[in-house]
């Protein structure tokens, strides 16, 4: 009896809470990430595909490690926690497209948001994967497993 009289506070209170998040004009929107940002631009997995398919400049924006065990096809390594040096590495491809997609390891991942704005600050436009790799492969795409030193 106990317990449920603690499960029915916490769904009485959740409920409160959502309600109040919508209804009070201060609250987050549920409904989308809370890693987006004014500024950025999130595509879906089928977006980002056509673009892959267009030529697009693909960054993976995990640490360097995760990039060495499997990426999306032709995509380089701008891992989040090295930046900057990374950031020297890419530029020369940076500066001769203007179609460049970020991802990272979805699912409360928001390295490539950071990266994003980060490259955005720099003048370079760039759009987010939603939801990253994790939604790449959902999509049923193909993902390059061979390892890299």
């Amino acid at each position: 009896m106990r317990v449920m009289r603690i499960a029915a506070v916490f769904v009485v209170g959740a409920a409160f809470g959502f309600v109040w998040n919508a209804a009070s004009g201060r609250g987050f929107d549920a409904s989308r990430s809370v890693f987006v940002q004014e500024g950025d631009e999130v595509i879906p997995a089928a977006d980002a595909r056509a673009r892959l398919d267009a030529g697009a400049l693909f960054l993976d924006a995990r640490p360097i490690d995760f990039w060495r065990m499997n990426r999306i096809p032709g995509a380089l390594p701008l891992p989040e926690d090295d930046f900057d040096r990374a950031f020297s590495e890419v530029e020369g491809r940076l500066r001769r497209t203007s179609n460049v997609v970020v991802y990272c390891s979805g699912y409360g991942c928001e390295a490539s948001h950071v990266v994003a704005r980060r490259l955005r600050e720099r003048g370079f436009p760039a759009v987010v994967l939603d939801e990253g790799l994790p939604a790449w492969e959902d999509a049923g795409y193909p993902v390059d497993r061979e390892a890299r030193s």
